[in-house]
């Protein structure tokens, strides 16, 4: 403005309308010009709205967005590259690549580390082609090259690198030695940690985590003595001590992993003026504490927590989930009431705690009370309701979840899908499974679960569908799961021939398994084939009979009419016979009309389960239909003296019809 009334003053004393419009040439030029401070800060915020739709998932946006820029820099280039390179599509990663007007050494680098991401050699050349064509090379371009040759195996290639780098750095070095440790070459990791220009924490640990990787966990235990042999105890060591004290705890070896965190001095001062101080951290305490957690040692586990000067909330967290894994729920309630600010892990462990021992009201307590909940915590009390039984109470809950916005994941689908299965409900189960495959790709636990919602729905052919479907090779919970729903609706010569399907996939039955071939067995009468799956299961794959495969075999043996050999099957059993077992027998003495032994049988129910009125009613139904009109009666003269009352779904035989 100041420039446009000098040129006014200079024009003419008269200031007529027509002289004062005029136009300031400078004045002018500037607005004819274009705004690069304000074009550059438009860009700047684009590339920033590019890089923040890419880093919250939003790609889609993210691409819109570039697509309609004006103006990109090489920063626009690079951000789409990188997030295409981060998504693994390496194809329009390389297409954008190929259309950039110009590059610099991230855009290389990027497509690089792209390909080397890529499983497989052709992935890999395509690299190594793009390597060997750069303009210019960093540390960042050889150590990303030499990673990829390590990683499938080349290790020859990646050490050639190695050798051809014109500057090394820590990088570099690590990648070496990790390249060997992955490839299980632990003499030339070693090798290698030895020539390095320069100790720090990253090469250590990087060597000490292959070696646990590797099960070499003496020979990392011995370099570290080493290196605090050299050092005088240096501070880059204990993240290598922290690593092999996780190592030992991992494999169940407490205590060397207690050996070696009492090596770590609780407080050293400065050595020969050097200020670095070796002594314990707070992750040194708690990775010993969850080391006693794992292994069930929770009185040791306590005995450290209390010796701590300095706890974090992943101290509290980790002794209350030690708490939780042994039951004790009382020690747990104890300590998260003095901790100091509880976070969403802490009212989740207890949370599953409650569920965990059936208190599934002070769960719900915690679960209501909690300050702010996630999947977790509306998964670990959907799940525990299930558990437990309470179905309609998990559906609820389920509900509940979606109306507050909570998005179910797989584990929260597989619950409801086990409690569809529980309450038999087809119509919700079917309903699950539309949610299913709308929201998330069906893993194998989410498999299992349908293929046993829809058999114990009767649905037999579409859990069949969903078995056949499933990629191989198929877990053993899935084959039992199908054999299981074959067995449960009387198809035993689909259970059985899906049984030798399983044996001739070279999968290891499991009791469960043997407990639905034989209940198979039971159902078809094949009384040889059980007491022969019987004796394979023991003899041929090492699996110790429990109280079930008991039970299925004296129904096996009984529902043929040998009662006699199921009876003294049941008095030379390893155990004392549980109600599955005496019912099993009861059951086939009414059908076979043998009321001696079904007198045996029910006064051993009697004494397992007093207060049940099934044994009373079986037998006095057996005695009616029999004609043993004394003895029925005396079966419900005992019920009177014992207050029993008959449940409901048991009727008695009414005598009329039988007397004429």
């Amino acid at each position: 403005m100041r420039c446009c009334f000098k040129v006014a003053d200079l024009l003419s004393k008269t200031r007529t309308q027509t002289q004062l419009r005029f136009t300031c040439i400078r004045c002018v030029s500037s607005r004819s010009r274009p705004n690069i401070s304000s074009q550059n800060s438009e860009i700047y915020t684009l590339n920033k709205k590019i890089s923040n739709l890419i880093r919250t998932g939003r790609f889609t946006e993210a691409r819109l967005v570039f697509d309609k820029m004006v103006n990109r820099t090489i920063v626009s280039w690079n951000s789409m590259i990188g997030g295409y390179v981060k998504r693994r599509e390496i194809a329009k990663a390389r297409k954008l690549f190929d259309e950039m007007p110009e590059r610099d050494i991230v855009s290389w680098n990027l497509m690089i580390q792209g390909y080397v991401s890529c499983h497989g050699n052709r992935f890999l050349e395509e690299g190594r082609n793009l390597f060997d064509k750069m303009p210019d090379r960093d540390c960042v371009s050889w150590n990303t090259m030499m990673s990829g040759y390590a990683k499938n195996g080349r290790m020859d290639e990646a050490l050639w690198l190695f050798d051809s780098m014109p500057e090394k750095n820590v990088v570099s070095w690590n990648a070496l030695i990790s390249g060997f440790l992955q490839n299980g070459d632990v003499a030339s990791a070693i090798e290698c940690f030895k020539r390095r220009p320069e100790k720090n924490a990253e090469s250590l640990s990087a060597l000490v985590s292959g070696l646990v990787q590797n099960e070499k966990l003496d020979e990392a235990e011995r370099i570290l003595v080493e290196c605090g042999d050299e050092d005088g105890g240096n501070d880059y060591l204990l993240r290598a001590y922290n690593t092999l004290i996780a190592g030992y705890g991992h494999r169940g070896r407490v205590d060397d992993a207690r050996h070696l965190f009492d090596r770590i001095p609780c407080n050293l001062g400065p050595r020969n003026g050097d200020n670095g101080t070796f002594k314990r951290n707070v992750v040194s305490w708690n990775t010993m504490i969850m080391c006693y957690v794992k292994a069930g040692g929770i009185v040791s586990a306590r005995e450290l927590f209390d010796q701590m000067t300095e706890r974090d909330i992943v101290s509290w967290n980790t002794m209350i989930s030690g708490y939780v894994r042994v039951s004790n729920m009382q020690e747990a309630s104890t300590l998260f009431c003095k901790m100091p600010s509880p976070d969403t892990q802490s009212w989740n462990s207890m949370i599953s705690g409650f569920t965990g021992i059936g208190n599934l009201e002070l769960a719900r307590s915690y679960f209501e009370r909690m300050p702010q909940k996630n999947v977790i915590s509306w998964n670990s009390m959907i799940a525990g309701y299930e558990k437990n039984e309470e179905y309609k109470e998990a559906v609820k809950l389920f509900i509940q979840m979606q109306f507050e916005g909570e998005k179910p994941d797989r584990h929260t689908l597989s619950s409801v899908l086990s409690v569809c299965s529980g309450m038999v409900d087809l119509h919700l189960g079917k309903q699950i499974h539309q949610m299913v495959t709308k929201m998330v790709l069906p893993d194998v636990p989410i498999n299992n679960s349908l293929i046993t919602m829809y058999a114990r729905c009767g649905e037999i052919n579409e859990a069949q569908t969903i078995f056949n479907e499933m990629e191989l090779p198929i877990e053993v919970i899935t084959w039992n799961a199908m054999i299981g729903g074959y067995a449960s609706h009387g198809f035993a010569a689909e259970a059985l021939e899906v049984f030798k399907l399983m044996k001739r996939s070279y999968v290891q039955p499991t009791y469960v398994t043997f407990i639905s071939v034989l209940s198979a067995c039971a159902h078809a009468g094949l009384v040889e084939e059980g007491k022969l799956l019987f004796k394979s299961m023991v003899n041929e794959y090492g699996i110790q009979p429990r109280l079930e495969h008991y039970a299925s075999l004296v129904d096996v043996i009984g529902r043929s009419g040998q009662l006699n050999e199921a009876m003294d099957l049941i008095n030379n059993m390893p155990f004392e016979p549980d109600k599955a077992v005496w019912g099993a027998l009861l059951g086939a003495c009414r059908v076979h009309n043998n009321a001696e032994l079904a007198r045996v049988a029910a006064e051993a129910l009697i004494k397992l389960e007093p207060e049940s009125s099934a044994s009373y009613v079986l037998l006095y139904n057996m005695f009616a239909e029999l004609g043993q009109w004394d003895d029925a009666t005396e079966v419900r003269m005992m019920m009177e003296r014992n207050n029993i009352k008959k449940e409901v779904g048991y009727s008695w035989v009414d005598s009329s019809s039988l007397v004429s």
